[in-house]
C-alpha cells in the first residue's frame, strides 16, 4: 500500500478527485479544501495500492498536476483496512513484484550525484581496497566492496536507457568516470607516499595473493557474476521488499580492481594495472547491461497489467 499526496491547485481539484474516485485501486480519499499554501490550493490524501501508481501517476502527470501543484508518493510500512485489502484485491498484479517508476527514477538521480558524499565512500572504499591487497585479507576486501557506492549509477545506467532519460543517462556516465578517476588518483598519492615510507613492497603487490588474485584476473565467471549481480540489484531497488543488494555488493569486484590500479600505478607495473582495468570494466558493463534487461523486462510485464486494469476500469461498475 503507497500513501499519496498532491498538492492541487484548486481549479484543478475537480479533475484531480474525479481520476481518482474512478479508479478501485484508490482508497481513504480526503479532501481538504484551502489547506495548501504554497503553492496555494487543496491538500488530497489517498491511499493506492502500489500495483496501480504507476497508472495513476501518469494521469495525474498528464494533466500536468507535478507542474502545477505536487504529488508525492510513500510507501506505507504497516496498515489495517479492509477497504484497503479489498483494493489490492481488485488491482492485478502483485505488490511485491509492481515497479513504481516515478520512485526508480528519482532514486536514480539522487544516486548519481557527483557530490562529495559519493566521493568520499568511494575514495575509502578504494583505499580499503589497496590495503587488503597489500594484506592480502578477504575480510578487508568484502568489506571495501559493500562500503563502495558505485552500485546506484551503475543501476541509472539501466534506468536512463528503459524510460528514455538521457539527461539521466549523462549524469550517471559522468558520476562513474570522474568517480573512478578522482577516487584512484588519490589512493595513487596515498599508495606513493606508502611505499616511500617502506610500508608497500613491489614483492607485497605482485607476488602470490592466494586470497585476493581474482581482483586482477578477470575470466567468463567474472562477467557471469556481474550479470547475475546487476540483475540481482535491480529487482532488489525496485521491489517494494529490498531484499539482497548488500549481497550484490559483495559479488562484485568494481571497487578492489579499483584499488588494484592505483597500487599497480604506484609501483609501476603494467600487467597489474591493466588487468585490474579489465576487471573493472567487466564488472561494469556486466551489471550495466544486466540491469537494463532487468528494468526492459519489467517494464514489459507491467504495461501489460496496466492494458488489464485499463479493460477492468472500462467495465462499468454495475457489471463488476
Amino acid at each position: 500500500m503507497l500513501h499519496l499526496r498532491i498538492l492541487s491547485p484548486a481549479a484543478m481539484t475537480d479533475d484531480i478527485l474525479e481520476v481518482l474516485e474512478s479508479d478501485d485501486a484508490v482508497t481513504g480519499l480526503v479532501l481538504v479544501r484551502g489547506a495548501a499554501r504554497r503553492p496555494p490550493g487543496d491538500l488530497i490524501t489517498a491511499q493506492i495500492a502500489r500495483e496501480a501508481a504507476n497508472d495513476l501517476v501518469s494521469r495525474l502527470r498528464e494533466m500536468r498536476v507535478h507542474q502545477e501543484g505536487s504529488i508525492e508518493i510513500e510507501q506505507v510500512g504497516t496498515w489495517l483496512s479492509r477497504s484497503g485489502f479489498e483494493a489490492e484485491v481488485r488491482t492485478p498484479g502483485s505488490s511485491s513484484d509492481s515497479v513504481v517508476w516515478a520512485q526508480v527514477a528519482q532514486r536514480a538521480y539522487e544516486e548519481t550525484e557527483l557530490n562529495w558524499t559519493y566521493l568520499s565512500f568511494l575514495t575509502l572504499a578504494i583505499v580499503i581496497a589497496s590495503i587488503a591487497i597489500v594484506t592480502d585479507s578477504q575480510i578487508l576486501t568484502v568489506g571495501a566492496m559493500v562500503l563502495g557506492p558505485e552500485f546506484g549509477p551503475i543501476a541509472a545506467l539501466g534506468v536512463a536507457l528503459v524510460r528514455r532519460r538521457f539527461v539521466l543517462l549523462r549524469l550517471a556516465l559522468r558520476t562513474l568516470v570522474f568517480g573512478f578517476v578522482a577516487a584512484i588518483g588519490v589512493t595513487i598519492v596515498l599508495a606513493l607516499i606508502a611505499r616511500a615510507l617502506g610500508w608497500i613492497t613491489e614483492a607485497q603487490v605482485t607476488g602470490p595473493r592466494p586470497a585476493t588474485a581474482f581482483i586482477y584476473t578477470p575470466d567468463k565467471w567474472s562477467f557471469i557474476v556481474a550479470v547475475v549481480a546487476g540483475a540481482a540489484g535491480v529487482l532488489s531497488i525496485t521491489s517494494a521488499k529490498s531484499l539482497g543488494l548488500a549481497g550484490v555488493f559483495i559479488s562484485v569486484t568494481t571497487v578492489p580492481a579499483a584499488g588494484n590500479i592505483a597500487l599497480g600505478v604506484a609501483i609501476a607495473d603494467g600487467s597489474t594495472v591493466w588487468g585490474s582495468l579489465a576487471q573493472l570494466l567487466v564488472n561494469i558493463v556486466g551489471m550495466a547491461i544486466a540491469g537494463w534487461l532487468t528494468l526492459w523486462l519489467q517494464q514489459v510485464l507491467w504495461t501489460r497489467v496496466s492494458v488489464r486494469r485499463a479493460k477492468h476500469l472500462a467495465v462499468p461498475r454495475r457489471m463488476v
